[in-house]
């Protein structure tokens, strides 16, 4: 009767582990939503580049739907071409493929929270002009 009730507690345990081995994959298919961040910077889109800079990093922007509406958002508070804005993104940080040029880091817009103008007064932007 022993021998009996300690073979199936062994059986059970093996039963048990074999679900646990499965538990990873459960966290593998929400890891997208674990790589979602909101990040605050300045955006500038100018000569068909979208770029996006935290205090410190720089990012490509993947130009789907939503840098589209990044883009035409930002337009309208821009003085100049050349101007940035201030944005605060949900965003997807992903490296860029080894073939392709640009930044090593890229984002992939998931939501746009704010978009304002950049304060020039206070800003450590520097301006480049050209002189005549």
């Amino acid at each position: 009767m022993k021998r009996t009730i300690f073979l199936v507690f062994i059986l059970l345990a093996f039963v048990g582990c074999k679900n646990d081995s499965k538990s990873p994959n459960v966290v593998n298919e929400n890891q997208d939503q674990l790589d979602v961040k909101e990040l605050t910077g300045n955006f500038i889109y100018f000569a068909d580049v979208a770029v996006f800079q935290t205090k410190s990093e720089l990012f490509g922007v993947v130009e789907d739907q939503k840098a589209q509406e990044l883009i035409k958002r930002a337009e309208i508070l821009k003085d100049q071409p050349t101007d940035e804005v201030k944005v605060t993104l949900k965003v997807k940080v992903t490296k860029k493929p080894e073939h392709e040029e640009g930044w090593e880091n890229r984002i992939e817009i998931i939501d746009i929270i704010t978009v304002s103008k950049v304060d020039q007064e206070n800003s450590d932007i520097i301006k480049l002009r050209s002189q005549e």
